[in-house]
């Protein structure tokens, strides 16, 4: 291909430009070799002539087709230079407003300055599991594509994000993480994602600050390393910093601020907990206010600093700790402020001691003022003899506060830094990470610095380490395509590297020269001239001594040596140091003491402390601080090596202006980007070698156009594709043919774009001309035809013309002659009339003027005579009028009052309507509470007075008994119990009056109670008659305003039932996740605790319990919590939300709880007190023996009175059930129950007797020992005449007889103790109350009145309520011991039958053997009656039959739901046999055997959709034959004999369709999991019409290594095949079809919403072709739903937003009409997804327009007024609420037959 080909007429190309950079222009004429110059037309259609370097052959650079421009990835550009890059970078972001295109490997990002709506929640879930290269560019595909290489190559991946200051990299490091922490989540409960994003606001607070580039320019590089387990799930993320900007702390240019922390800590300096910092606002800081404006549009400091704080806290970092880190925040700022004065020598200078900022410095640290201000302006000098303390000069002096102010702040920057590491640490196994690096791009300025040094050093290592991994990549992929590998010159920086850090390198000096003693800047740059002045990277400016020039792969940068070695030393003085050191604060102490051992491979920043200002003469064998350039030059080392390990992934961000404006390009400042930031070197080197890749299916499919038509016979289109190139290209280095692909040189894909489009010209010429052609063939035969009938039809009209003529000249004589003639008799014959007439008239006129004159007179009497009758009635009519106008008037305000009337009372009686629903029943059951209440509370007072009575009588007898032991005591003992019942007798009448106050407080709260009830009654009954007026006025009103309002409000009614029922379904969503994520948990449990030992395994029961989730309906009784949670089953989850009364009880219940709780704490802390006091001494032996002695004759006194009482009760309770069962077997039911009650009664009232005969032993007892004790004091006198064993006994006696009094006296005591403690709570919680009530008084005081009366109600309502939640509990707990009660009946009932069945079997017996003779009796058959029968033993078996191990393929050919069947029958006769274990075991081991079975299947669509019609056809039988007429309008009589007769199982049926729910869910999940492969492919990518989509080229993203080999290309037949599966087992399974219908509902939004949102992603298929695929395959899937009978109008509505997003793809997109048709057509779209559209549209050929920007303006203006959502993409995880309508069985359960394959053969068919 010559050049003279490629620079041919009409040739685009591109030309300098000193605005513009690059300017495109047009080939007027054919260039020719030899020629000097070109003749171009630029694009405003100027003319201009282009010189050509002969010699060095410089021709302009080619542009691209326009089918080119706008590509995703850069590579794809057939020719490959600057212009073509900044070019399509241009027209993608100011055109399409797209930020990110692809070069190659690397990601362009360029800033936009303006929040964009791509990086929602949808988006990241969108690219989550996406090939790179299938979807837009994104920040997230590249971090997709590092988490998805290290999950399938196990390999560390880094993502570097470079660039200049502003434009975007902290963003895009941030974006990146997000979408980590969002995909991946936290391996366990610490939240370490949240953390990790937690970092970024502090690390922005204390690291970024205002630039004149950048509002929030990061002034430091940082590489965070994100941890990975082997489930690839975050666990924990390390952080490293690089180089902080320290000298930012005290000086900042005009127009720049500070670090963010300095200004946060100003704006919210008037808090009170930081007072103690004496900060005022940043201007008054000299560290703060030295760049002008302090403030940043837009942003609150104080906002800021609250998130700061925030995320601390979140980090774990101590509410003190940052104090602490405040007051040394403060305390630099406070240093900056110190008042330096300089003394007159000029050597020396001083600080004042009352100096209000050292002050407050030294305050804030903890350090020694005196200290602190000698020593900032001494230093101290130290020789090998002596130390002398030296002054400083003000400069001095002030470099050296400036150094420690840096040094401060390095130092807490690192703490920080350390503290946030320990925060995301973690102690599991770090499988592999994902490491982010946020680091500065390459800078020059007009003043560079040695910070500017070390980022330009920095970004040398990190390009060489890019140049290397693009040409390994390059490579590679070369070796995988197997062609022959020719190495590629590019450039290596590596000379320039070593310029900086080789041996005696720019670095190796400066090190050297601060390690002189006298070294100087302009020695140092000096030795660089004599060094390096032969590197052809190294230069020496002309007008500079002191300045020198390195030449970076990017620039030339001059930097000017001044202040290097001062910032490579970063000197700090030792003394000040040594101050901080001896803070008393730990934190300052500590922060100075690890920053001196801190290993310099491990630094997080780039300082070191250097004790004094000069390098100090110290002993030979100690070494030397590292410098900062060592230190730097050590962790970029580091920083490499790791990179080095692991995959990168490339961000460059591009600044596109300096001016911050949103979507403006300035083509200079991003020239100088591309070129710094290496995509123009990766561009140069794609560019040497083959840019451009095709696959041959899609070469083959876009150029077959080229193909001679014999070729196409061969099916080869491989060979095809190589025999056409060879053809068309003749030089065969241009391609070469890969084992997958075809590699092009530069351009040749534009040459073949080229041979097409004139192929296509040509083709286009030879259809023009021919239908041209046959166009005037056809127009000349028209003519023709036509002339020739012209000339026929003309000469007839001649021939016709000329008889006319000559007929009407004779006709014309004739005229003449008759018209003579006629003239002369008319003109006789008009004087003659004349002459009459004039006569007649004359006399006429005469008669007629009489006649008038007598007329005239006579009509005007007649119109007076009607003027005035029309005047009379004139005034009459408008008088009427008027009176009709007021009454009209009148009537019409009247009828509008009593409109608005009646409009306020329908509000009103509608508001009334809904509040007093259930009223009277309410006050009728409050009525019933108060008056239970009130029986209750009698007898209780009864009780109460029987109780005290009892208690005096008991405490007499005590008394005398005390008396009686005082005497015979005698002595000491008696005075302390005498106090001891002086006390507790104060205590008693004190407990006493307590009891009467609360009586009194009762009495006088039920009397309340009984007002407010009556109040209500009598507002009950107004509320009532105005409820029936305004009823009549009601059915008053018109028929077709009710009709109306009855329409909208079904409406309403069903859009809220259909958020409830969204709402409740996502409940038991969540319940089921909740339940398998215990599942999940507890395994893990049990494999973790798999340790020998002995372990205790739960019962079945248990296991059964903690499986069901419903509640049992066994006869137990349970708590009042329990109740609570029974009844919230019951009423439902829907309902359970809006009982206030049952969320209330539970709370009272709780409350009882912890008082319990507390009251038994403090009775155990007593306990504990008594014991501690109660510690015996030391007694002898003798005595302990005694007092077990003792204990042991009183305890087996105690059990043998226990064990005579229980034989009695033993005996008596089977003397009761004999007399029972002889009264069962000798009277009838009727007459048994109330004897057998009777003789319960007597049997009580003996067992009563007996109870008060042993009483009255006891007491006789008691007697009995009185006298013993009495006998005790005479025992020294006679110890002569008694035995010592008698003597013995006898005190072992009395000692008993004390020990009894004493367990006696310490029993009441201990009742009369608790009794007190009862009191005093109840006494406390009544102060409680009173001081809450006097709080509440007080508040309402504050208040206004109506706020007081609202107040009050509240009050009012809340106490009504907590006293109608204990009535109620009290009504519940009678209704339940009333059920209790019945079903014993029941039980004895059945029993008594039973009995008597078998009496009546007996005596039939007894007849028949009475019988002489044998008779034989034949057995009936009898009818099945639709009940199965089995044994309780044999439950377990029939579960795994039927539920566990069952197949659905077993039943094929069945009953469909035949399990449901079964199960009902089985659940009927335990119904009929009045069960109720039975149903319960049944029903629980019925749903947990679904459960697991479902778990156990979880992938399986078959099984899933099985159980769900079978537990649908379940709960339809309950509802079926449930006994509610409801239900049973469809039953037939047999149907009606199947129902249910003792159990109602409606909160069965509720847990039914909970599983029903969620078994609905995990269908719609496996369906989904198997359908969402197929979408993207079978609906966008697949050819479904052949030929006509056709294929651009692709760059480097379509051959990324995230292809796997065997990707699978679905068509459309496959998901409808999925589908056909689906609908056909779903109704071979006899699945409702209205469930059907719901789920391909579901399925259909999800093709939907998931092809919608690839074609938003998408540019490469938004194309015309594409959507009249998408018509194609919608067509095809609505013909689909109308064959299965499907077709209806909300399965319809699912796929209406992708048809419309079809339809916009095909529509003209030019004018303003076409602007009017998509507004109105696109109504389902949003105004951002039909922009986002037409931004993507992308024409396939060069004959299609593309989309221009004012027209897509147009759109956005006309849509501007819609109310849509916020969002672009559509949630394709959304699920509709399921409804699960009635259906009710035709089949009766008689009919149904058990296949013998279920081994079912243990039930029995009753």
């Amino acid at each position: 291909m010559s050049v003279s080909e490629l620079y041919s007429q009409y040739t685009r190309v591109w030309i300098p430009d000193p605005d513009e950079v690059w300017r495109s222009a047009e080939l007027t004429k054919d260039y020719k070799e030899g020629e000097k110059s070109l003749q171009l037309r630029l694009e405003d259609e100027t003319i201009r002539e282009y010189p050509i370097d002969v010699q060095g052959n410089q021709l302009p650079f080619l542009r691209n087709p326009d089918i080119l421009v706008g590509e995703n990835d850069l590579t794809a550009l057939s020719y490959l230079h600057e212009p073509a890059v900044l070019h399509n970078l241009k027209v993608r972001f100011l055109e399409s407003n797209h930020i990110y295109t692809y070069c190659g490997i690397v990601l362009v990002a360029i800033n936009p300055y303006e929040q964009l709506p791509i990086y929602g929640q949808d988006v990241i879930y969108a690219y989550s599991g996406q090939n790179m290269g299938d979807m837009d560019p994104h920040i997230f595909a590249v971090a997709e594509e590092a988490y998805k290489q290290m999950a399938r190559d196990e390999k560390n991946q880094s993502i570097i994000v470079s660039g200049e200051s502003g434009a975007g990299k902290t963003v895009s490091a941030k974006y990146a993480m997000r979408y980590f922490a969002t995909v991946s989540g936290s391996a366990s409960d610490t939240n370490i994602e949240e953390k990790v994003l937690a970092s970024s606001p502090i690390m922005e607070a204390i690291g970024n600050a205002k630039t004149t580039r950048n509002d929030n320019s990061s002034r430091f590089g940082k590489y965070i390393q994100i941890g990975f387990d082997k489930r690839y799930r975050i666990i924990g993320a390390n952080m490293r910093t690089y180089l902080l900007e320290k000298s930012r702390v005290v000086f900042q240019a005009d127009d720049e601020r500070n670090y963010h922390i300095f200004y946060q800590l100003c704006a919210a300096a008037s808090l009170p907990e930081f007072e103690e910092l004496a900060l005022t606002c940043a201007e008054d800081f000299f560290y703060t206010s030295q760049g002008g404006d302090t403030s940043i549009e837009g942003v609150d400091d104080a906002e800021d600093f609250e998130k700061t704080r925030q995320a601390f806290t979140l980090l774990g970092v101590r509410e003190s700790h940052q104090i602490n880190i405040f007051k040394i925040i403060a305390s630099i700022l406070h240093l900056g402020n110190v008042e330096i004065q300089a003394e007159r020598d000029g050597e020396s200078c001083s600080i004042s001691p009352e100096d209000e900022h050292l002050s407050n410095f030294c305050q804030l640290l903890g350090v020694e003022h005196s200290q602190m201000q000698h020593w900032l302006c001494h230093r101290k000098l130290v020789t090998t003899s002596e130390t002398y303390v030296k002054t400083m000069s003000l400069q001095q002096v002030v470099n050296a506060r400036n150094a420690l102010a840096k040094h401060i702040y390095a130092q807490l920057f690192d703490w920080i830094v350390g503290h946030i590491n320990k925060a995301l640490h973690t102690s599991l196994k770090q499988h592999s990470f994902i490491g982010v690096l946020d680091i500065y791009g390459f800078e020059t300025f007009d003043v560079n610095s040695f910070e500017q040094f070390c980022i330009n050093y920095a970004n040398e290592k990190l390009q060489q380490q890019f140049n290397l991994h693009v040409f390994k990549l390059e490579q590679e992929e070369y070796m995988k395509e197997q062609i022959p590998w020719t190495l590629i010159d590019f450039y290596d920086n590596q000379p320039c590297i070593d310029l900086i850090e080789a041996k005696l390198g720019i670095l190796d000096l400066l090190d050297e020269e601060c390690k002189v003693p006298k070294g100087t800047d302009q020695n140092w740059a000096q030795k660089l001239y004599d060094r390096h002045s032969g590197s052809q990277h190294f230069q020496k400016p002309r007008m500079s001594n002191t300045a020198f020039i390195v030449v970076h792969f990017a620039d030339k940068v001059e930097y000017l040596s001044e202040s290097f070695l001062e910032k490579n030393r970063d000197t700090v003085y030792e003394e000040q140091i040594n101050i901080l050191k001896a803070s008393k604060f730990p934190l300052v102490a500590d922060l100075f003491h690890d920053g001196k051992d801190s290993a310099p491979a491990a630094a997080t920043s780039s300082k070191i402390s250097v004790r004094s200002a000069r390098p100090p003469l110290k002993a030979s064998n100690k070494e030397h601080k590292k410098t900062v350039g060592h230190q730097f030059r050590t962790s970029l080392q580091l920083l490499m090596e790791t990179l080095n390990t692991t995959t990168p992934h490339y961000v460059r961000c591009i600044k596109p202006n300096d001016e911050k404006l949103p979507f403006c390009f300035d083509p200079k400042r991003a020239v100088q980007q591309l070129r710094a930031c290496g995509v123009l070197e990766t561009i140069r080197i794609s560019a040497a070698g083959y840019p451009s890749r095709w696959a041959y299916h899609d070469f083959y499919n876009r150029y077959r156009v080229l193909v001679k038509k014999k070729e196409l016979a061969n099916t080869d289109k491989k060979a095809i594709c190589k025999s056409v190139l060879e053809s068309l290209i003749k030089d065969p280095d241009k391609f070469q043919f890969g084992r997958t692909k075809i590699f092009f040189r530069a351009g040749q894909v534009a040459y073949l774009e080229k041979l097409r489009a004139d192929k296509f010209r040509a083709a286009t010429i030879m259809i023009q001309k021919t239908v041209r052609g046959w166009l005037q063939k056809v127009k000349y035969r028209r003519l023709k035809a036509a002339t020739l009938t012209l000339q026929r039809y003309c000469r007839g009209h001649l021939a016709r013309r000329l008889a006319e003529h000559l007929r009407r000249t004779r006709a014309a004589v004739v005229l003449q002659k008759q018209y003579r003639m006629r003239r002369a008799h008319q003109a006789y014959q008009r004087v003659h009339r004349a002459t009459v007439v004039i006569q007649a008239f004359t006399r006429g006129m005469l008669v007629r003027r009489i006649y008038h004159q007598v007329l005239r007179e006579h009509k005007a009497t007649i119109i007076q005579k009607h003027v005035r009758s029309w005047m009379a009635r004139r005034c009459f009519q408008r008088l009427r009028a008027a009176a009709i106008v007021i009454q009209c008037g009148f009537r019409r305000l009247k009828a509008k009052q009593e409109l608005k009337a009646l409009k306020i009372e329908a509000r009103s009686a509608e508001h009334l309507k809904r509040l007093n629903v259930g009223m009277e029943n309410k006050v009728v059951q409050l009525q019933r509470k108060i008056d239970d209440q009130n029986k209750e509370f009698k007898m209780l007072s009864v009780q109460l007075s029987a109780i005290t009575s009892t208690h005096a009588t008991e405490v007499e007898k005590l008394k005398e008994e005390l008396a009686c032991y005082q005497q015979s005591q005698g002595g000491d003992s008696s005075p302390q119990l005498q106090e001891e019942v002086e006390s507790l007798r104060t205590e008693l009448q004190r407990a006493h009056s307590e009891r009467k106050v609360l009586e009194d407080a009762h009495t006088r709260e039920k009397d309340e109670l009984r007002k407010r009830v009556a109040e209500l009654e009598q507002e009950n009954a107004l509320l009532k008659d105005e409820k029936d007026q305004l009823n009549n006025q009601i059915l008053c009103q018109s028929k077709d305003e009710s009709a109306q309002n009855s329409v909208q409000e079904n409406l309403l009614m069903k859009k809220e039932l259909e958020e409830e029922r969204s709402r409740y379904q996502n409940l038991v969503k969540e319940y089921s996740r909740l339940e398998q994520r215990y599942d999940n948990l507890r395994d893990e449990m049990t494999i973790i605790k798999q340790t020998p030992g002995h372990r205790r395994n739960p019962s079945n029961q248990s296991s059964l319990e903690s499986d069901s989730n419903y509640p049992s309906i066994s006869t137990s009784e349970v708590g009042d919590a329990e109740d609570a949670l029974q009844q919230v089953e019951e009423i439902g989850l829907e309902k359970a939300a809006m009982d206030l009364t049952v969320f209330l009880k539970l709370q009272k219940r709780v409350r009882e709880l912890e008082q319990e709780r507390k009251k038994l704490q403090v009775q155990l802390e007593k306990k504990e007190q008594q014991d501690s006091k109660k510690i015996p001494a030391e007694q002898p032996s003798s005595d302990l023996d005694l007092d077990q002695d003792a204990d042991l004759a009183y305890n087996s006194l105690k059990r043998q009175e226990l064990e005579s009482e229980n034989k009695k009760l033993k005996n008596e309770l089977n003397e009761l059930r004999k007399a029972v069962a002889a009264q069962a077997s000798e009277h009838s039911a009727a007459h048994d129950t109330p004897d057998s009650y009777c003789l319960l009664l007597n049997q009580l009232k003996l067992a009563h007797e007996e109870l008060e005969v042993r009483k009255e032993e006891v007491l006789i007892l008691r007697s009995q020992i009185e006298p013993n004790i009495n006998a005790r004091t005479s025992w020294p006198n006679s110890e002569k005449h008694v035995d010592q064993e008698d003597a013995i006994e006898a005190y072992h006696g009395v000692c008993q007889a004390n020990r009894l009094l004493e367990a006696q006296l310490q029993a009441q005591s201990r009742e009369h103790e608790e009794e007190v403690e009862g009191l005093k709570a109840q006494v406390e919680a009544l102060k409680e109350e009173l001081d809450k009530q006097q709080q509440t008084f007080c508040q309402t005081l504050l208040l206004s009145p109506e706020a007081q009366v609202e107040f009050g109600i509240q009050q009012e309502m809340s106490r009504l309520t907590n006293e109608n939640l204990d009535l109620k509990e009290l009504v519940e707990k009678l209704e339940k011991n009333e059920r209790k009660l019945k079903k014993q009946l029941k039980i004895y009932m059945k029993k008594v039958q039973d009995l008597e069945a078998a009496q009546a079997l007996a005596q039939s017996d007894r007849r028949r053997h009475e019988l002489n003779r044998q008779v034989t009796v034949q057995r009936k058959e009898k009818d099945f009656q639709g009940m199965l029968e089995y044994h309780k033993e044999d439950e377990a078996l029939l579960i795994r039959n039927l539920v566990t191990d069952l197949k659905p393929q077993a039943l094929a050919g069945t009953v469909p739901c035949l399990p449901a069947y079964i199960l009902y029958m089985c659940i009927r006769h335990a119904d009929y046999v009045n069960d109720d274990l039975k149903v319960h075991s049944l029903l629980t081991s019925t749903i947990n055997g679904i459960k697991k079975v479902l778990k156990k299947h979880s992938d399986d669509f078959e099984m899933t959709s099985f159980w769900l019609s079978n537990t649908c056809r379940l709960l339809h039988c309950l509802k079926q034959y449930s006994g509610d007429e409801g239900f049973m309008t469809q039953n037939t009589a047999k149907q009606n004999e199947h129902c249910l007769k003792n159990f109602d199982l409606t909160e069965y049926r509720q847990v039914l369709s909970d599983l029903s729910i969620q078994i609905y869910q995990q269908l719609i999940k496996i369906s989904e999991g198997l359908l969402q492969p197929m979408i993207v492919s079978a609906m966008l990518e697949n050819e479904s019409i052949q030929g006509l989509s056709g294929v651009k080229p692709t760059g480097y993203r379509k051959r990324t290594s995230s292809l796997a080999d065997g990707d699978k290309s679905y068509c459309l037949g496959a998901i409808i095949r999925q589908m056909n599966s689906f609908h056909t087992i779903m109704c071979d399974q006899g699945l409702d079809p209205e469930i059907i219908l719901q789920v391909f509902k579901q399925l259909f939004y999800m093709i939907n919403a998931v092809t919608l949102n690839n074609l938003l992603l998408r540019k490469d298929v938004c194309s015309w072709s594409t959507g009249m695929q998408l018509r194609y395959n919608i067509s095809q899937l609505e013909e689909w739903l109308r064959g299965r009978n499907l077709h209806q109008r909300e399965v319809a509505e699912t796929m209406e937003p992708l048809i419309q997003a079809a339809q916009l793809l095909q529509l003209k997109k030019k004018s303003p009409e076409d602007a009017d048709a998509i507004c109105s057509l696109c109504t389902a779209l949003s105004t951002q997804q039909i922009v986002k559209i037409l931004n993507l549209y992308t024409p396939l050929n060069e004959f299609e327009e593309r989309v221009t920007v004012a027209f897509i303006r147009t759109i956005q203006a006309q849509l501007q007024e819609r109310n849509d959502p916020q969002h672009l993409l559509l949630d394709f995880k959304h699920m509709f609420p399921v409804l699960f309508p009635f259906n009710p069985s035709s089949l009766t359960m008689d009919s149904i037959h058990i296949p013998a394959c279920l081994n079912l053969e243990f039930l029995n068919e009753v």
